[in-house]
Formats: C-alpha cells, structure tokens, sequence
C-alpha cells in the first residue's frame, strides 16, 4: 500500500471555500470509486488556519497515476489555482 498525505496551504481564509469546492466537485466520492484505492480522506489542521490535510492510500503506483490521468482531476487543479498558494505532498510506503 501506497500513502499519500496532500497537504493544500490555501489562500489566507480560503480553506473552507476550497473544501467546499472539493465536496462540490465529489472528488472524493469519485475517488473512492477508483480501481486501487484505498483511502481518500480530508482533515482540517486545528493549528493552521489555512492547511486542509488529505491522505490518500492506493494499492499500486500505477493506479495512483492512473487517477491523476482523470478529468476530476484536471478540475481539482483548477481548483488548487483558485484556492491555494501551495502544496505539499509526502509519500509514505506502507
């Protein structure tokens, strides 16, 4: 198994807005539905205002690959253009 931790540093008071946008656009629902995955699961960090957290596990690179292939996905980085200065992604092996 494969995690990832997605940390979105958004735009100063934009994280709700942002997660908002997400559950909109059902990428998590869809997500979910994927060959290969695990887990895809949003957390807000108490300590930064501005952090929205999401762990992500699939079973294989490649089908972790194959998601970001996805048109949910090109919408998701419009959406990371609109609502956050930065991300940061940690990959872990399990």
């Amino acid at each position: 198994m494969l995690t990832w931790n997605v940390t979105y540093h958004c735009k100063s008071g934009q994280r709700e807005a942002f997660y908002q946008a997400l559950c909109d656009l059902g990428i998590r629902a869809n997500s979910l539905k994927e060959e290969g995955n695990l887990k895809y699961d949003y957390f807000l960090a108490a300590e930064a205002p501005d952090d929205l957290l999401l762990v992500e596990s699939w079973t294989t690179p490649e089908l972790q690959q194959a998601h970001c292939q996805t048109e949910i996905f090109g919408r998701l980085q419009e959406l990371k253009a609109q609502y956050c200065d930065s991300v940061q992604i940690d990959k872990f092996n399990d």
